[in-house]
């Protein structure tokens, strides 16, 4: 997306300004520096058993089961999750499978069937922990080859791990078929479609004559919210950041491993331009203002329902420059409710008001009475730039080339508090037109945005006049 030019001076009952590429990485951020590694080999374990540094062996070593030991959960989620910054889902698969063959003997002809007895159990724990956790790591054949070359070999001991090892991978293939179809919405939805001139009201539906209900606009936006969340798997927040070089910044590397990320993203900007669409299409500024106050409304329901996200792409769309820009439009809104939302999510002290809001959600989640309580949908582009720093401090060894697991840990927690929320079930029943509406409604490109604004209020300076005249040209074909 190209940067929307800054709009002039901010009048009263204005909104802020925002520029396009504030939306997925918001300015004004004050992010903490990581701390320097050196001297943080604590001597307490953080869980049981697991140092707070380690190598990577000893470290690969503390996820085997044996017959009498098998790892703390917490300790199974953050390793699995973090190590893919060292080492390759597939070969750490390899190792740990290598390790347990060669710990309990089990290319030896005679199996001590009582020890395979005890741990047998314990290894078929890690991989459904694993598989249900992390699917997309068993994508390859070969892994799964790991998985029944070593179950094959404890399997005359006991046919029921055979079984349990069927079950298991019949519950994996599900799982991947599930996660293969993709959040919902057409591929090409995210792509703005660029109106040559503003398209005849008999031809162009707009929103409010889809839903002209606030409350349940908000709620079929929680509804596309959460469904796209559930698609993104924990591990795609490491490999957004995994291969990049330090002076890329905080920029997530989407690739083929991160495709849901990347898409949820992109609904989050087909969001904001949307809102400012649906803003910039009404010929007159009565019409414009009142789908104004119909988005604040829309916005403070998302708010008190837990939907951080979509509050956030509403009040980006609104401060778009070719919105902010119709000052008498604004002059016709109610703006104080407006300005609260803008407060709740004021970038200042590294969005402190929306980090207060954040936590409070987030406790209503974990004493809630009712699933509508359970939502929390953060904003996600600072929940990445927040992640994308604590995988700085994974990624970085410390001087005697240990792996950081306490900074593992930091990682874990974040990203295991987000898995949480994403597998919250939505409370309110879909309605499969409004659903397809936002996912289908054609939105102006910037330039669009910009020839919309400038035909509903002539431009006010000579700046202006200049780009009215040039995107006329260039898009009309007038001089």
């Amino acid at each position: 997306m190209g940067r929307a030019q800054a709009s002039g001076a901010r009048g009263a009952g204005m909104p802020r300004t925002l520029s396009t590429s504030d939306m997925v990485t918001p300015g004004g951020l004050s992010l903490p520096p990581t701390e320097p590694a050196d001297g943080e080999q604590a001597g307490q374990p953080l869980l049981d058993g697991a140092p707070s540094s380690a190598s990577l062996d000893t470290l690969i070593q503390h996820l085997v089961p044996t017959a009498d030991y098998y790892p703390e959960k917490a300790y199974i989620f953050t390793f699995l999750l973090s190590s893919r910054l060292f080492i390759e889902p597939r070969e750490l698969l390899a190792r740990v499978c290598h390790l347990c063959i060669e710990q309990q003997q089990l290319d030896k002809p005679e199996l001590d069937k009582a020890q395979v007895r005890k741990f047998g159990p314990k290894l078929l724990q890690l991989l459904a922990e694993w598989t249900e956790t992390f699917p997309r790591d068993f994508q390859e054949a070969s892994a799964i080859g790991h998985l029944e070359d070593v179950v094959g070999r404890i399997a005359p001991c006991d046919e029921a791990y055979r079984k349990r090892m069927h079950q298991l991978l019949q519950a994996l293939h599900q799982r991947l078929a599930l996660l293969g179809q993709g959040p919902e919405g057409p591929g090409g939805a995210d792509k703005p479609v660029s109106y040559r001139t503003k398209p005849q009201a008999s031809i162009h539906r707009e929103l409010l004559g889809v839903c002209s209900d606030p409350y349940t606009l908000a709620q079929q936006l929680t509804h596309v919210e959460l469904e796209r969340l559930r698609h993104i798997g924990p591990e795609e927040f490491v490999q957004a950041f995994a291969s990049k070089e330090p002076l890329d910044g905080a920029q997530p590397c989407f690739s083929d491993k991160t495709n849901n990320l990347e898409a949820y993203v992109k609904w989050f900007n087909r969001l904001c331009y949307l809102v400012a669409t649906e803003i910039c299409m009404p010929a007159k500024k009565k019409q414009r203002a009142q789908v104004i106050e119909f988005f604040i409304d829309v916005a403070r329901e998302c708010f008190n329902i837990g939907n951080f996200n979509s509050l956030m792409a509403i009040i980006s769309g609104m401060n778009m420059s070719p919105v902010s820009r119709l000052k008498k439009t604004w002059a016709k809104v109610k703006t104080a409710k407006f300005f609260i939302l803008e407060h709740q999510m004021d970038p200042t002290g590294n969005f402190c008001n929306y980090r207060t809001a954040l936590r409070g959600a987030a406790h209503r989640s974990l004493t809630a009475h009712s699933s509508r309580e359970k939502i929390v949908i953060p904003f996600f582009s600072l929940l990445i730039k927040d992640i994308y720093f604590l995988n700085e401090g994974c990624a970085n060894r410390l001087p005697n080339g240990h792996v950081n697991f306490e900074k593992f840990l930091e990682l874990a927690k974040q990203v295991g508090e987000f898995v949480t929320w994403k597998q919250a079930d939505c409370p309110f029943e879909q309605n499969p037109s409004i659903t397809h509406y936002l996912h289908t409604a054609p939105i102006f490109s910037e330039d669009g945005l910009y020839l919309a604004s400038y035909e509903s209020e002539s431009p006010e300076n000579q700046t202006e006049k200049e780009r009215w005249k040039s995107l006329r040209s260039s898009i009309l074909g007038k001089t």
